[in-house]
């Protein structure tokens, strides 16, 4: 019987074989790679003729003198970015789901979602434009008002919020769609319900609206729980610079520093493994809170 189902959905299976394929030639295989993290790592030499130094990596990486720092930073703008990149999408689509006109609905949603689209590549070279001290647009706009220039790309105390609301601006707009598509799934007669029981449109969004999306909001926390260890590096590295380092750096600039350009090819591995045991254990720990506490299963 089995047999004649699977043989039914052959073709479906095939379908999935370049998926397969691309995911343990680039997820699985290059993890027989992690040896390195116990070996004093050369490359001439390979994985079999490198010395084998045990935990020596990981002791190495502990006592290294801005590691607490790095990994403060990395929680302090990951967190910030999962508060964030939760609460603002879900503000618009809301906002978004109360305008009548569709065009205008439409417009809006092509504008904030085209950030997206674009790499931190672009976006880099233009935050550094309209951020810049001397002849920004911003900086201009807070000299009129009678304040001095702000340094955000240069400052430790501006550049953790810079990262946040940058990310957030390129981020939200495809976050918002998913909650408007969420929005579509919510029975209609529940507001009309709603309507002649006499409750306003706020008592309707909070008893209705909210609880119709909470299991995508649920989803979309579960998932962003997981990048608590990933601040961003490709909009790190393009944005940040030697003056900012005690705010910005977070644990993969500083692999990639160790790995790339100091060499130490062991090190930067088991900063890397670490890095990775760590955020398997919190998305674990995030689904299980989703189904104790949100009765929501992702698997």
């Amino acid at each position: 019987m089995k047999f004649r189902i699977f043989r039914k959905n052959f073709s479906f299976h095939l379908m999935l074989l370049p998926g397969i394929v691309f995911a343990l030639m680039f997820a699985y295989a290059p993890m027989a790679g992690l040896v390195i993290a116990f070996q004093k790592f050369i490359p001439n030499r390979g994985f079999f003729q490198s010395k084998w130094v045990g935990w020596d990596n990981f002791v190495y990486m502990m006592n290294m003198p801005d590691i607490y720092q790095v990994i403060y930073n990395t929680v302090f703008i990951a967190l910030m970015k999962i508060i964030a990149g939760l609460l603002v999408p879900i503000i618009v689509a809301l906002l978004l789901n109360e305008l009548k006109n569709k065009y205008l609905t439409r417009s809006v949603q092509t504008l904030i979602y085209l950030p997206h689209f674009l790499s931190w590549v672009i976006l880099g070279g233009i935050l550094m434009d309209i951020l810049s001290i001397e002849g920004g647009v911003v900086n201009r706009l807070i000299q009129l008002i009678g304040l001095d220039p702000i340094f955000f790309l240069g400052s430790n105390q501006w550049f953790p919020f810079t990262l946040v609301i940058s990310d957030v601006w390129k981020e939200f707009g495809f976050a918002t769609i998913v909650y408007l598509a969420a929005l579509t799934g919510i029975n209609p007669a529940l507001y009309e319900a709603a309507n002649i029981d006499g409750a306003s449109r706020w008592k309707q969004t909070i008893h209705v609206t909210l609880p119709g999306m909470l299991p995508i909001i649920v989803l979309m926390g579960v998932l962003s729980l997981g990048n608590v260890l990933n601040a961003g590096f490709e909009q790190v590295f393009i944005l940040y610079s030697p003056s900012v380092y005690e705010s910005g750096d977070i644990i993969d600039t500083m692999l990639y520093r160790v790995g790339f350009l100091d060499a130490q090819y062991g090190v930067s591995t088991a900063v890397g493994l670490f890095k990775s045991v760590i955020s398997t254990i919190l998305i674990t720990t995030s689904y299980w809170l989703a189904y104790r506490f949100a009765s929501y299963r992702i698997f």
